[in-house]
């Protein structure tokens, strides 16, 4: 816990043997519950998650959203969830930026940006710095709120996290949480964070196939939520 909240993290992965256990081990004491959503690997991703003290979820249906949904059914809504990705490309010890916010008051969900801050040379391709871009400025135009980054590490409160009925199962889960945070009015803030290039090769920005299809997708969820207003419990 960390000044009385319960903190817990979810982490999607797929096939990141070799840096799921550096993920882990670097998330800081205060965390409550490391939850990993297993998107099927065929490596010893969850081995090594659960070696290194993480509790696994598999989603065999492909796609982050999946496996982050699925990893959601083990987390507590009183708690505050942290997403980061298994690719040891985020900074776990940065976390309490991200939640510390939150645990004041001054937030319900917390954007780590990582072109405010400091990423390492090669760490964001051309498509991602343009695609992030394009979409933060749209999200601005059409709903009013302000973010520099779609980035993968982020903090939100449970309740809140909730309220939002996230249902995106692949490429739109993060600009889905913005939109619909920006639809509902809800406190949000980003924090610069440190962001160095991935152990392995992504399965989105790494390809064309997948910078393609991310980039349809997440314009598709602008585009598709600008005509009717996005869904959420509220």
């Amino acid at each position: 816990m960390r000044a009385g909240r319960k903190i817990e993290v979810v982490i999607p992965a797929l096939n990141e043997e070799r840096a799921i256990g550096k993920v882990v081990q670097d998330i800081p004491a205060f965390v409550d519950k490391i939850i990993i959503g297993d998107n099927g690997s065929r490596d010893q991703t969850v081995q090594k998650a659960r070696d290194a003290g993480a509790t696994v979820v598999v989603e065999e249906e492909r796609g982050y959203g999946a496996a982050c949904l699925k990893a959601l059914e083990l987390t507590d809504p009183d708690a505050i969830i942290v997403f980061l990705d298994g690719d040891y490309s985020d900074y776990p010890q940065e976390m309490a930026m991200l939640v510390d916010p939150i645990i004041a008051g001054d937030a319900k969900m917390v954007i780590g940006s990582r072109v405010a801050g400091n990423a390492q040379n090669g760490a964001l391709t051309p498509p991602q710095i343009f695609g992030n871009a394009l979409a933060c400025w749209l999200i601005k135009l059409i709903w009013g709120m302000q973010f520099s980054d779609l980035g993968p590490f982020r903090a939100i409160d449970g309740k809140a996290l909730d309220e939002l009925d996230m249902q995106d199962r692949n490429y739109g889960w993060t600009v889905e949480m913005q939109i619909k945070a920006a639809h509902a009015k809800l406190p949000s803030m980003e924090v610069p964070v440190s962001y160095r290039n991935r152990i392995g090769t992504s399965k989105v920005s790494g390809t064309i196939k997948g910078s393609v299809l991310a980039g349809i997708k997440i314009l598709g969820l602008i585009a598709r939520y600008s005509l009717a207003p996005p869904r959420t419990k509220k």
